[in-house]
């Protein structure tokens, strides 16, 4: 927490331009990668997967929105699971959150790399991580204004693929009805997979130090960012899905370009590539910047080195945090690929949401935090086994270090 002898940061987001790095965090790359590893795992049960995810989603986002306005500081569920289940669950959110986002900055930065330039996407997803750094260096009102331009151009170029694929192209009505390939296990593994795509409102809780009047501007944004998102994705999926099929969905590297090449419209590709890329940036953009600000919050605790709490004289931005936390995803970026980085972060999300739901709880409400709760932990069960076993085991790790710090501030 900011003490009396710790710069605070400015304050300076509005209603507008909070709302706009929220949607910068989930319409971004998420709707151009997700969809297709989710209809790998649900077959024609996808757009239940999707359903399931947008309910677990707006649960989360219902009490992140009661705690920030509780709680209008950096760091979000950090912070929230601190004050309301104590320091532990504090840390442990924290923690998966700098772990899960900093995948999902990798994942981000590598879909940039592969629609721009497939043959070193690797080189263009670290290049891409240093100059957004920058950009978030140089002070977080120019990344809202470059989030907001972002956003625009990726919903004018979604409302337009939808248009084609739905008013000229080939879409069939009966590829959205259910099939026998559909499992509980499958629709519940895509619905984890998709909401890699919807966590970006986490952005607008960690952010709680910079927003003008945070008690009303955070309960506020975040419904109204996760509704235009819902909204918006539920139509990019009809509309590939019908067009593409199930299967044709499933076994596609870049779901929006092969459904207007499908419905003849191959003029278009070039428009989504580059569509895919800056929305892919303006993500990335928007989740740097939240896992710094969360990074910022744990080391003001000590829970991260204290070095990173500093905040820049000038520019008022939490610098070294946004340094450290844009050297560690340009490693990941250099080295992982991007189904993993996907997996890995759904993981960290989903345990991050399932302590803000539990910390909702001690707030007096009963029914969506309980529903968010119960749907968090049971997408994360059902994740992929590699991305089970390499999140449990990164949690346990920050969750050993948070206990044998404990053990010797107290001297045992």
């Amino acid at each position: 927490m900011t003490t009396p002898g710790e710069p605070a940061l400015r304050r300076r987001l509005g209603l507008f331009d909070t709302v706009t790095l929220g949607l910068g965090s989930m319409i971004g790359a998420g709707i151009f990668v997700a969809l297709a590893p989710a209809a790998a795992a649900a077959g024609t049960g996808l757009l239940v997967g999707l359903a399931i995810a947008g309910v677990v989603a707006t649960c989360n986002a219902m009490s992140s929105a009661w705690l920030a306005a509780r709680y209008p500081q950096s760091g979000g569920t950090y912070v929230y699971g601190r004050e309301r289940l104590g320091p532990f669950w504090g840390h442990t959110a924290g923690w998966s959150f700098v772990v899960g986002k900093t995948a999902s900055c990798a994942a981000m930065a590598l879909t940039v790399g592969y629609y721009a330039w497939p043959q070193y996407a690797h080189a263009v997803a670290v290049a891409a991580v240093v100059a957004l750094t920058a950009v978030g260096y140089a002070g977080v009102q120019r990344s809202a204004l470059l989030t907001r331009i972002i956003v625009a151009a990726v919903l004018a170029v979604l409302a337009l693929v939808v248009t084609v694929l739905l008013g000229f192209g080939g879409a069939q009505a009966a590829r959205l009805t259910l099939g026998g390939d559909v499992t509980a296990y499958g629709v519940l593994q895509a619905a984890g997979l998709m909401f890699f795509a919807f966590a970006g409102y986490a952005r607008i809780a960690t952010l709680g130090e910079e927003v003008t009047d945070p008690e009303k501007t955070i309960p506020r944004a975040i419904p109204i960012a996760l509704g235009i998102t819902l909204v918006v994705y539920a139509l990019v999926a009809v509309a590939v899905l019908a067009e593409l099929g199930a299967t044709g969905l499933a076994g596609s590297q870049a779901p929006l370009s092969d459904a207007v090449r499908t419905a003849g419209f191959s003029a278009l590709e070039p428009v989504v590539g580059v569509a895919a890329a800056i929305g892919a940036l303006g993500a990335l953009l928007a989740l740097l910047l939240g896992v710094s600000r969360t990074t910022l919050a744990m080391a003001r605790d000590r829970h991260l080195p204290h070095v990173l709490a500093a905040v820049h004289p000038r520019h008022r931005t939490p610098h070294r945090a946004e340094l450290a936390v844009g050297a560690a995803v340009a490693v990941l970026a250099a080295v992982v690929d991007l189904g993993s980085a996907i997996g890995f972060s759904s993981f960290g999300v989903l345990l991050y949401y399932a302590i803000a739901n539990a910390s909702a709880l001690t707030l007096g409400r009963r029914v969506l935090p309980a529903l968010g709760l119960v749907g968090c932990l049971t997408l994360v069960a059902t994740l992929p086994l590699t991305s089970v076993l390499a999140g449990a085991i990164v949690v346990a790790v920050g969750m050993i270090s948070y206990s044998a710090g404990a053990r010797r501030r107290h001297g045992v």
